[in-house]
């Protein structure tokens, strides 16, 4: 008997499956919110030079305010007062003739910046002063964040499929909740930075093992949904994101409400339970009847598990050695899990890098930026019902190889769209964040099901990480518009292309058992579930 057999028997979507995945979405709320988070608190509102300095006591004094800021700074090319320079000194005679200012002296702002408060009360920008000179220090935030992010992947990938999922889960709850909060309350920008590493660290554990977790509970014809369904909470709360920033406009502030639903998380930690698969796999027996029990009770299926024999349990997942201890280096040591792994770590290191190129660029599409953030939420729910859909009709391989090269088109076409249409802009840019997010619903599912249950979250922490590169480094391609301001639109497009290009080499898993072991895996071809075997019984 397979692990699928007997997860039909107990009813493999059933009143426990469902209520483990509305315990995940309580701490999934925050991956939004916290992964965005940056587009909000490290906003740079509209400035200029603090001119007080050039107050002489004597006529700049009498001036108005308007006044003043004709006399002391350059206007820009759009008529706004430059953000980075001022007049050496007052030119009063720019208030009778403001002509010809181009052979005036300037200077960089001597005594800092004035802001304008009109739609952040505070963001790190306006907190320590990181516009002009500094202003690479305030996209390096989202840098560092996700620099965190990318180790956290790496360490629990590998420690949840050492000591389990539940234990970890936990672990990554705590860490988030303490450093998120500990970001709020930082006193400079170093120990800002390190808190938010260390939160992206925590937080990355929630990531990779709330998927995991539902999905090896779930039987085979309910994966799609349920993978599907679990990415519908990151659109609805991408969506709902702005909503929040609109009405709590201190980054301070933001950090901490963001961060208060694992509160909530940890509570309801309690009721979840362990993977019955991983404890199968390392020898638990005791534990995974447990499980399994606690499954047929709430979905009333109790005698089949009391006629179940810890000897027959043990049979289920074959594995050579419990004994052993599973690492990355797993990944490399056989021709097809290298291959898997190579194919995989491109795929994901491509649909993160488009996905945040698009999401990181809230300001560049010409419209408000929490009307642009809520198109960006709100157009991801059609693109998962697309993807349901599709997924059923064409497989895994084909919508993730698709979908990333219809993202990359719709960047590349932006490219041709002249600034001043902000709303086709706007339209071709949401256009582009559906595709990218139906590629990353995709992606999650699809690698999950390619690794097997003793490497499963390995090779979901190792993906993660590549992603997380990708994602690293979204910000700073976006400061080659200094080189040329297309050059962001132009690498994130080919990133797009040759991540749906290493997607088309994949082998396809739709209705194919989740394979247990490396064995498995390295297997030239592996049985898909008939049509019998893929019904509980009656």
């Amino acid at each position: 008997m397979k692990f699928e057999n007997m997860l039909a028997e107990v009813d493999g979507f059933g009143r426990f499956q469902l209520r483990t995945i509305l315990l995940m979405v309580i701490p999934r709320v925050t991956l939004p919110f916290h992964f965005l988070l940056n587009n909000f608190i490290a906003a740079v509102p509209s400035h200029h030079c603090d001119i007080s300095s050039l107050d002489d006591g004597g006529i700049f004094r009498n001036l108005s305010q308007a006044e003043r800021l004709v006399v002391s700074i350059p206007l820009q090319d759009d008529g706004t007062p430059n953000s980075c320079q001022m007049f050496a000194e007052p030119q009063y005679h720019l208030l009778l003739n403001s002509s010809n200012i181009t052979a005036l002296p300037t200077v960089p702002c001597q005594t800092g910046w004035v802001y304008d408060n009109t739609t952040f009360k505070s963001t790190l920008a306006t907190e320590w002063d990181l516009v002009c000179d500094q202003r690479r220090l305030n996209r390096a935030t989202a840098t560092i964040f996700f620099m965190g992010v990318m180790l956290g992947a790496a360490v629990f990938g590998y420690l949840s499929d050492r000591f389990g999922r539940r234990r970890m889960l936990l672990v990554s709850y705590m860490t988030t909740t303490f450093f998120g909060f500990a970001s709020a309350f930082s006193y400079n920008l170093s120990m800002f930075s390190a808190m938010r590493f260390l939160t992206g660290f925590g937080i990355s554990g929630i990531s990779i093992i709330t998927v995991v977790l539902c999905i090896e509970w779930v039987d085979i014809k309910h994966r799609t949904a349920v993978g599907v369904f679990m990415s519908i909470d990151w659109s609805i709360c991408t969506a709902l994101l702005p909503v929040v920033a609109y009405f709590v406009n201190d980054w301070r502030y933001l950090t901490t409400t963001v961060t208060t639903p694992l509160f909530l998380a940890m509570i309801s930690w309690w009721w979840l339970p362990e993977s019955a698969r991983w404890l199968i796999s390392n020898g638990k027996i005791s534990s995974a009847h447990f499980y399994l029990n606690m499954c047929a009770k709430v979905n009333g299926r109790e005698q089949f598990v009391a006629d179940l024999q810890p000897e027959i349990l043990s049979k289920v997942i074959l594995v050579e050695d419990e004994n052993r201890k599973y690492s990355y280096l797993d990944l490399v040591r056989t021709p097809k899990m290298r291959r898997v792994a190579l194919l995989t770590g491109i795929v994901w290191f491509g649909v993160a890098c488009t996905y945040y190129g698009i999401s990181f660029n809230v300001t560049g599409f010409g419209v408000n930026i929490y009307l642009t953030q809520f198109i960006y939420g709100a157009i991801e729910i059609p693109a998962k019902v697309f993807i349901f859909f599709t997924l059923h009709k064409i497989g895994r391989r084909w919508n993730q190889a698709g979908t990333l090269v219809l993202s990359g088109l719709c960047i590349f076409c932006n490219m041709f769209i002249s600034q001043d249409k902000g709303p086709f802009r706007t339209a071709v840019g949401a256009l582009g964040k559906m595709f990218a997010e139906a590629a990353f619903t995709t992606v999650f599912l699809y690698t999950t099901e390619l690794y097997p249950t003793v490497m499963r979250q390995n090779g979901l922490g190792y993906t993660s990480f590549m992603a997380r590169i990708g994602v690293s480094v979204s910000p700073l391609i976006m400061l080659l518009e200094e080189v040329w301001d297309h050059l962001p639109s132009t690498i994130f497009s080919l990133v797009a292309l040759v991540g749906g290009l290493a997607a088309s080499f994949l082998p396809e898993t739709h209705n194919i058992r989740l394979p247990e072991t490396i064995e498995d895996v390295e297997q030239t071809r592996r049985r898909s579930i008939s049509t019998s075997e893929d019904k509980s019984p009656p």
